[in-house]
């Protein structure tokens, strides 16, 4: 009988992470998630503890698991935090994908792997506006260059803002945290937002996970895929959005000068071409990011 694909996922009890382990635990693949929180469980999938800036333990976790597939999503994330911290955040993000590409290189039967870069890593040209930029850029350069050099199956995507339901600590995540909490305690707003003007391109994290599916499956290696929704929404347009799905009226502070970053328009051509498709509308999904966090009050 012959075995179901073998995928590792680093970053596995994350936002996107978690998302990613039920959809191909679901497809039946054997999946292995890499967490650093030992007391971390996921339904239906293994769990292996290991701090990816320490070399020889993603040396023993490779040679462990002897994956077919790895989806990395492991890293520092922090816009704020990379300033206190750059350091963290190279080690995090660069690091740590050094250390991984690195002791794939050397096995015989090397797996295909998706590097997952970020929106606010910066184009060639660009200045960048924080640390984290830096990391994130230099992470997906460092991959096409391995991919590049050493003729390795390895495939980079650059999503854009995700959302969905789930622990993320994305702006729309924050907001529907902060109605949730109005819905049931009147009174001053806790959230503060800099500038409700930036505009963003939001995408549900269910979307993206089935972009990385195509990807392991057609994509071409040491190629980059950006994958977006292809439409840029303020966050007063979210906002608006979120007061048709409430009858509480949304109380949110905005504060400080315009200071958002311009995020460049998405370019889709090449994850089109895979076949991929939107499936979940902007509405459902903030309907369901609200939801999520309404439940978690009740429960709470």
């Amino acid at each position: 009988m012959r075995q179901p694909p073998s995928l590792l996922i680093t970053g596995g009890s994350g936002f996107t992470g978690r998302c990613a382990c039920e959809h191909f635990q679901k497809l039946g693949w054997d999946v292995t998630a890499v967490v650093r929180n030992r007391s971390v469980v996921i339904q239906g999938v293994k769990i292996v503890s290991c701090d990816l800036t320490i070399r020889e333990a993603v040396e023993s976790i490779i040679h462990d698991t002897k994956p077919d597939y790895i989806l990395h999503l492991a890293g520092v994330n922090s816009v704020y935090d990379s300033w206190h911290s750059p350091l963290e955040s190279i080690e995090g993000n660069v690091l740590s994908t050094l250390y991984l590409l690195e002791t794939v290189r050397q096995l015989n039967n090397q797996p295909r792997i998706i590097i997952v870069g970020s929106a606010l890593q910066h184009n060639q040209g660009v200045k960048p506006l924080h640390p984290y930029s830096v990391s994130k850029t230099m992470q997906v350069q460092l991959a096409e260059h391995w991919a590049h050099l050493f003729d390795m199956d390895i495939v980079m995507a650059k999503p854009s803002n995700l959302i969905g339901p789930g622990p993320s600590k994305g702006i729309c995540s924050l907001i529907a945290e902060e109605i949730a909490r109005q819905e049931q305690v009147r009174g001053i707003p806790s959230l503060r937002i800099n500038d409700l003007s930036a505009k963003r391109d939001f995408l549900d994290v269910r979307d993206v996970v089935r972009a990385y599916d195509l990807i392991f499956k057609h994509g071409k290696k040491g190629q980059l895929y950006e994958i977006g929704s292809g439409q840029m929404r303020s966050l007063s347009e979210v906002v608006d959005h979120y007061q048709r799905l409430t009858k509480s009226p949304i109380q949110i502070e905005e504060v400080g000068p315009n200071t958002s970053e311009e995020l460049p328009f998405v370019n889709n051509e090449s994850i089109y071409e895979l076949g991929w498709k939107q499936v979940k509308s902007f509405r459902s999904s903030l309907a369901d990011i609200l939801q999520y966090y309404r439940q978690l009050r009740k429960e709470g």
